[in-house]
């Protein structure tokens, strides 16, 4: 499944476009700008289970690095510490990585 099988094409453009800056990326704003905030619980799953690209069942900080590319090739690596503000907003139970209903907390939180 690709992302532009659950989200506009154009839409993940901008958003990916709007946070290409170093240092500029902020989680609730780009939910919001690429449609994830507006999609069904199911179609949030949809988009997790994308982003785990080991298919560990977790979004692990290495796998948030490169959070951008996994909506886009065109996206840009996140910084360690864009990084790791997104694990310490995702990471509810603390156990340093982000899970499936920790990610749907994450989006609706946004």
């Amino acid at each position: 499944m690709a992302m532009t099988d659950v989200l506009s094409a154009e839409d993940i453009k901008k958003a990916v476009g709007a946070f290409s800056a170093a240092e500029s990326f902020n989680y609730k704003k780009f939910f919001e700008m690429v449609g994830l905030k507006k999609k069904s619980p199911e179609d949030v799953k949809k988009v997790f289970h994308i982003l785990d690209k080991d298919r560990s069942g977790f979004i692990e900080e290495e796998e948030l690095k490169f959070v951008l590319k996994g909506f886009t090739p065109e996206g840009r690596d996140l910084s360690d510490k864009e990084t790791k503000a997104l694990l310490a907003a995702g990471d509810k139970d603390g156990d340093g990585k982000i899970g499936a209903e920790e990610f749907a907390t994450l989006v609706a939180e946004s």
